[in-house]
């Protein structure tokens, strides 16, 4: 193998790693874990998971990027059937309500679907954003604030992937209100509460997401979503495609 050119990469101390493509193999598993992620809500196993995959997954997460490394997350690991059932109530209250949002046909369909496994799933993470990490002025943060959580929100998604690599199902539960949830879990004022996840085992998953299969939204055409030079120019890169891999 040649040499990896060192132009822009002199560090003293740092050597430059290779940095070419994955082989077929690695890169089939990469895009298959991204295509086959589900949001898990009523598959979760009792089996509980060994503190060395969930290492994997917290290790994962933490290699997320994160604008000015300022790495704002934390993690919350809940296990306790008491502190999840207080969870559960706060995540009643708000879906009750949520349900009221939606007349008719609509607000029925709500009420049918299953929209978390806060108990079922034997671990909940909370996943939060230290807002003050690295001080008031952090490098790329100066004209975008919010990229703070941009970056924690990164790290959920790196967790996603490995569990999904793992066997493990993660399910994101969006409704609640975050002040029920820091009482509960002791998070301070000035900390962001960016994602609640039930986390566990599964044996099945569907094989679309399961709100679509519930008919409940669909998947938007990519070609419908990606514009050329300037908004609402269409891009000749997906002209014509049949949205397949």
């Amino acid at each position: 193998m040649s040499p990896v050119p060192k132009q822009g990469l002199q560090i003293p101390g740092e050597d430059p790693v290779p940095a070419g493509s994955f082989d077929d193999a690695e890169r089939a598993a990469v895009y298959r874990a991204i295509e086959t992620r589900r949001d898990v809500r009523d598959e979760f196993l009792p089996r509980p998971i060994p503190d060395d995959v969930l290492r994997r997954l917290l290790r994962a997460a933490h290699h997320a990027p994160s604008v000015g490394l300022m790495q704002p997350w934390n993690f919350i690991l809940v296990r306790s059937p008491e502190t999840r059932a207080r969870v559960r109530d706060a995540f009643a209250r708000c879906n009750a309500e949520a349900a009221e949002m939606f007349e008719g046909q609509r607000g029925a369909h709500y009420r049918a679907l299953k929209l978390e496994g806060i108990l079922k799933a034997p671990l909940n993470i909370c996943v939060t954003c230290d807002r003050t990490r690295g001080g008031p002025v952090v490098l790329g943060r100066t004209h975008q604030r919010d990229t703070d959580l941009y970056s924690a929100v990164c790290a959920v998604q790196n967790l996603w992937l490995a569990a999904r690599a793992e066997g493990i199902g993660v399910g994101w539960v969006s409704i609640f209100d975050p002040d029920d949830l820091r009482p509960i879990l002791g998070v301070p004022q000035e900390t962001v509460i960016v994602a609640y996840l039930c986390v566990g085992y599964v044996d099945r998953l569907f094989d679309r997401p399961e709100l679509e299969a519930r008919r409940w939204a669909q998947r938007l055409p990519l070609e419908d979503l990606v514009f050329e030079e300037s908004w609402g120019e269409p891009s000749p890169v997906l002209a014509g495609s049949s949205g397949a891999p």
